[in-house]
């Protein structure tokens, strides 16, 4: 186990400030700090906001989980840091910081993607991940099929929301609901006590003619305002439980019966589900069924690892090390839009070889040029 890399990752993409720690696929520490409460007065992410809270937190979150990990910051084999995609300056606040962690203390910086990293973690709990691997993740920002040759170097898109992801349309429906923020626990509770079939909530983007593995929820989401907003002109009481309860249904049952189609017209045997949505006890629960009776074997992280998190970047940087990939430049910066046909962003004046050097011997020499002191040593 001491000859696996030992990676520091920081997640800065929205409001969740994480950091984890990793040796090889073991999780030591996965430190959170979450600013969702400043956002719920304001029924959403603020940029702005976040992005200051990621400074105030930045410091000691990373303290937080070097000391729960149980190592020091110059054991660390490398720090890994979500490049994008996600908000821009909340991005900027990670990066940042993991370049100055990573030049104070002489060690190789990999700008990783959001969402290979979502995929990634599930090797944590459950084991390296089979290749290939059939993704689905969905959250706040993504609802996306995704195949996966080699986290690493190899992610290939099938498919993804054209509009509304799963997580927004939860948000919006609660807030229509005025059930608060954020919505994807709080339908869920709500769902478990109501009726999945009360309401016949349309399905999008299922017919025949219609793409086979993207997803699209903005009608959903408007069919469920007006039909709300209608018992409400009438004078009538909205059942609140049932229509979060049959609302879920229509977008879990999207979004599964798709994967599973996914997986079938691939050949692939695994399905392994992502993202803050993840942790919807309905969604889990459809998947599974559905996944047994195809045959296919299901992966889903704790919910705990679903959410944004450090651990998540810290598992794509470890594989990053122990596949030899090259590390990024000093100039890796931010992107909102990063694609996730490119799970790191690889420095040009690196090569293959110097990173599998460092991963093989594991000493602590920066591969980056890094003139004069360690503030470190």
């Amino acid at each position: 186990m001491a000859d696996e890399p030992l990676v520091l990752g920081i997640e800065t993409s929205c409001d969740e400030t994480g950091v984890g720690v990793v040796r090889g696929t073991t999780l030591l520490a996965d430190a959170v700090a979450s600013s969702v409460d400043e956002h719920a007065r304001f029924g959403g992410v603020v940029p702005e906001v976040a992005s200051r809270a990621h400074l105030e937190a930045m410091v000691p979150t990373i303290g937080r989980a070097l000391k729960e990990a149980g190592v020091s910051a110059r054991d660390l084999d490398g720090i890994a840091v979500t490049a994008g995609p996600g908000l821009a300056g909340a991005l900027l606040v990670g990066v940042s910081a993991a370049k100055a962690y990573a030049y104070a203390l002489g060690k190789p910086l990999y700008g990783v993607n959001h969402l290979a990293s979502h995929i990634c973690v599930d090797q944590l709990e459950h084991g390296p991940l089979p290749e290939p691997t059939m993704a689905l993740l969905v959250s706040g920002g993504h609802s996306s099929l995704l195949l996966s040759s080699d986290i690493t170097s190899d992610v290939r898109p099938m498919g993804a929301t054209i509009d509304d992801a799963a997580g927004e349309a939860f948000d919006k429906i609660a807030r229509v609901l005025d059930l608060g923020f954020p919505g994807g626990p709080v339908i869920d509770r709500y769902a478990r006590e109501g009726d999945s079939s009360a309401i016949a909530f349309p399905r999008g983007l299922t017919g025949p003619r219609d793409p086979a593995y993207d997803f699209s929820f903005s009608g959903l989401k408007t069919a469920v305002a007006r039909w709300i907003e209608a018992r409400r002109a009438a004078g009538e009481e909205v059942p609140v439980r049932d229509v979060a309860a049959s609302f879920q249904e229509a977008v879990v049952d999207v979004l599964t019966r798709k994967a599973v189609r996914a997986c079938k017209d691939e050949g692939v045997d695994h399905l392994m589900i992502g993202g803050g949505v993840a942790a919807n006890t309905r969604l889990r629960a459809l998947a599974q069924e559905r996944c047994e009776a195809a045959g296919i074997r299901l992966r889903v992280p704790r919910p705990g690892l679903c959410t944004d998190n450090g651990a998540m970047v810290a598992a794509l940087g470890a594989e990053m090390v122990a596949r030899g990939r090259a590390a990024s430049d000093w100039d890796l910066s931010a992107d909102s839009s990063l694609p996730v046909t490119e799970p790191h962003v690889p420095g040009e004046t690196h090569t293959q070889a110097q990173a599998q050097a460092q991963a093989h011997t594991h000493t602590h020499d920066h591969v980056h040029e890094v003139g004069g002191e360690n503030l470190y040593s």
